[in-house]
């Protein structure tokens, strides 16, 4: 494949996606008509608009971008610098064992060196890693007698720190054996000004019930090829607390972890803000535990949306600087008008399609379907070709890909609506869960 530069990239993709736009947008004027009699104008439009349009736009856009994303290998290195593992942990006596041992298992040819910092648990997390101390010289732990909430445990972790590089692991997380040189590699090989790299999440507990293997689905094919396509375009806009990694200077720069509900959005903004790059390194692998019941899911998921909201409240110069990741946050104000619409226009739809009146849910959003096949197939060929690369198995997940199809949008959306209504009312925060 001839080479093609990231500008030439995203022109083509940009046009592909907007004359799909265009296309979508005159086979929708019957619909518009027949929805406009049975509401308003303003009304079909803006459904119309948030169900299919946009929608369909950015679907095209993703298609288009990965069927052009090939980036350069990171090479092997003969030297690796030094590098800190953070993990915040609260709480987390049942996993943070298997935390450690996952790092201490990693194949980093440079120093490691890791800190737990226990942020005021009430069980015996502490003592769990003071019981690894001996085994472990490269471990260390910061033992906060008070719980202060996870940026203040990761900015009280990051004063212990004397790597050019830190990497943060959320304690319940499982590191794949070349996690961090894969994470490192990918750095070192990225453009000059890049100063933080995310991870890949997947799931561990897939196989608990319906609702952790829909979520495996999302992480494996959306949330993976969103941050593909965002890295190919200069501007990932969340490395993720799970598993990301960061130059030390710059987070010492733009003031280390806010003390937010969604720390680790804000934090990336921040540095996109201040002029860097964020990259992605899609084989550098950790397992999480996703939630695994309804209340659990609709907390992360509202919390996650706050998150949303507050990198714009803090942020808000980010949306005029003239460079090619501010197309993403753009891209990001939309996200509350879809989950809007889908909530209160799409759901409803279903029920009155269900009787016979296809005001909403009707042919025009079926029409939706082949390019949705065609991106979710390329996002699997992708994801697939990591894992082969990494030496991972794509287990089989029917039932969760149905569930993931069909009926994990019905929750999503308005636990994420919800979320944005209670950071914009400025309701108490809580952290729910992970």
């Amino acid at each position: 494949m001839p080479y093609i530069t990231i500008r030439s990239k995203f022109i083509i993709t940009v046009t592909v996606s907007t004359l799909w736009m265009l296309l979508s947008i005159w086979l929708s004027v019957p619909w518009y008509d027949q929805l406009s009699n049975h509401t308003t104008p303003f009304i079909a439009a803006f459904l119309i608009g948030f169900i299919a349009i946009i929608p369909g736009f950015m679907n095209a856009f993703i298609m288009m971008a990965l069927a052009l994303d090939k980036r350069p290998a990171a090479t092997l290195l003969h030297d690796y610098p030094d590098v800190t593992v953070l993990v915040a942990a609260y709480n987390e006596a049942a996993s943070i064992e298997d935390t450690v041992r996952s790092l201490m298992r990693q194949t980093y040819p440079g120093k490691l060196h890791v800190i737990v910092i226990n942020d005021g648990s009430a069980d015996n997390t502490a003592d769990i890693v003071r019981s690894l101390l001996p085994e472990y010289s490269n471990l260390n732990l910061v033992d906060l007698q008070m719980n202060g909430g996870k940026a203040n445990a990761l900015n009280q972790g990051l004063a212990h720190c004397k790597s050019p590089y830190v990497i943060t692991v959320d304690a319940d997380c499982w590191i794949w054996k070349d996690g961090i040189q894969n994470l490192v590699g990918r750095r070192l090989a990225d453009p000059v000004n890049t100063r933080a790299v995310a991870g890949a999440i997947l799931i561990r507990n897939s196989r608990e019930n319906w609702l952790t293997k829909a979520q495996e689905w999302d992480y494996f094919l959306g949330i993976a090829a969103i941050k593909r396509i965002q890295s190919l375009f200069q501007g990932t806009l969340v490395a993720q607390g799970a598993f990301s990694l960061y130059d030390r200077d710059t987070l010492v720069e733009v003031g280390g972890w806010p003390h937010t509900v969604g720390e680790d959005i804000v934090l990336t903004w921040k540095i996109l803000n201040a002029g860097y790059r964020v990259g992605h390194a899609e084989n550098a692998i950790a397992m999480t535990r996703c939630p695994d019941n309804l209340l659990q899911f609709i907390r992360q998921r509202q919390r996650w949306s706050r998150g949303l909201i507050e990198a714009f409240k803090m942020t808000p110069d980010i949306l005029l600087k003239k460079r090619l990741p501010v197309f993403y946050i753009w891209w990001n104000t939309l996200f509350p008008f879809m989950d809007l619409a889908y909530s209160i226009g799409f759901i409803p739809g279903l029920f009155l399609a269900f009787f016979g009146h296809f005001w909403i849910v009707g042919p025009m959003t079926l029409a939706l379907l082949p390019i949705s096949f065609v991106m979710n197939s390329l996002m699997y060929t992708r994801s697939k070709a990591t894992f082969d690369e990494v030496g991972l198995k794509v287990r089989r997940n029917r039932l969760g890909l149905l569930n993931y199809t069909l009926v994990y949008s019905l929750i999503l959306q308005p636990a994420c609506v919800w979320g944005y209504i209670s950071e914009i009312l400025n309701l108490r925060k809580t952290w729910g869960t992970k």
